[in-house]
């Protein structure tokens, strides 16, 4: 029997750890719940489509032909940017190494040798200084790290994503660094691709922009406040920088238009999992029997072994071999058996016949 070792080569998004689903060999990144997604889509796509089926002609008419172009350009970027958020990577920080887990742990066990026994640690925080404002880094026990500034868990998805904003069911995905300017053009252009509708379009969807009308234009101007402070939904809804903490937004450049030129206008972040790099995996060993070494088996009563010295026999192999030699050698019989090829000894009347036969020749 031998143990046959196999390696293969796999995507990192295969072996990445949390709750995220993949598709497209890795390009494709959204959360595991999916469904109030394909509502968003059906509602935009089905709304859209009765504005095109039963308004747009009428407008084209009597109108201008230019309202329903307007109305398809700005159908293709509402939906060109919800895909954008939906199907990206909005800023997951990779888990920490076993070895980078287990350095951290003994580095947080040293700083609390000084702890009295039965005392509870201190809590697992590092401090750091940006725009002279102290920002406390927080350990997260699920990543094995101490996340950046502004970076947070999503329960959800279960990983640590960098400026988390939320996790938005409606597109399917954590909104983060980088895909919160996409979310934001999203909201954006559909609250004026709504208006739009809103306005050409009172009799047959009426019902359904009221509703859409309200919700999406609330979100926008909420995010436009956020966007315009440079501060994030997570931020907001936890006080982080509130006037009752006496702390002030360190990444505020108390200026509207830096605040958004920073959030809308910055660069575009790469992403840091390579969910598409190559790494090795090991497959269980197989096993692989041993050839037979006759055709007939015989049943194994005892186990013999390899001898460790070259040319030694083992006590079986002996007896093996002390039999195959005594059916190999002949017995007495069988060595006298074959008949001798030498002529008799001659007897005296032999020797008379013989000697008259060659008178009588010569």
């Amino acid at each position: 029997m031998s143990a046959v070792m196999i390696t293969r080569k796999v995507r990192k998004w295969e072996k990445l750890p949390g709750k995220n689903t993949f598709c497209c060999d890795g390009r494709v990144m959204m959360a595991r719940q999916k469904g109030v997604f394909y509502l968003t889509m059906f509602l935009i796509i089905g709304t859209c489509s009765l504005f095109f089926a039963f308004e747009c002609p009428y407008l084209a008419v009597h109108l201008s032909p230019a309202i329903p172009v307007f109305a398809a350009l700005l159908f293709l970027f509402v939906m060109a940017m919800l895909l954008r958020t939906s199907f990206s990577d909005p800023g997951v920080l990779p888990r920490a190494l076993p070895e980078e887990a287990s350095f951290i742990e003994m580095e947080i066990e040293a700083a609390n040798v000084n702890v009295p026994a039965g005392q509870r640690p201190p809590p697992r925080i590092r401090n750091v200084q940006i725009n002279n404002q102290i920002v406390k880094l927080k350990y997260c026990y699920t990543c094995k790290i101490f996340r950046p500034p502004r970076a947070s868990h999503c329960s959800i998805c279960d990983n640590c994503v960098d400026r988390f904003d939320h996790h938005c069911p409606w597109v399917g995905n954590c909104v983060g660094k980088r895909n919160y300017r996409y979310f934001y053009l999203f909201t954006m252009s559909l609250s004026l691709l709504t208006i739009y509708i809103f306005t050409f379009d009172i009799v047959h969807v009426l019902l359904v922009c009221f509703f859409t009308l309200w919700s999406v234009v609330g979100l926008t101007g909420f995010h436009t406040y956020l966007i315009s402070l440079n501060q994030t939904t997570n931020e907001d809804i936890k006080g982080s920088w509130s006037g009752k903490n006496r702390v002030q937004n360190p990444y505020s450049h108390k200026n509207i238009i830096k605040n958004c030129c920073e959030v809308l206008c910055g660069p575009t972040y790469p992403s840091v999992l390579d969910r598409r790099g190559l790494m090795l995996e090991d497959i269980s060993p197989s096993v692989t029997p041993a050839a037979p070494s006759s055709s007939n088996p015989t049943p194994q009563t005892t186990k013999t072994t390899a001898p460790l010295i070259p040319n030694e026999h083992t006590p079986d192999d002996t007896h093996k071999s002390i039999a195959a030699s005594a059916e190999e050698s002949p017995s007495p019989r069988e060595e006298r058996s074959p008949v001798s090829k030498v002529p008799p000894l001659a007897s005296p009347e032999t020797d008379a016949e013989t000697s008259l036969a060659k008178d009588k020749a010569h």
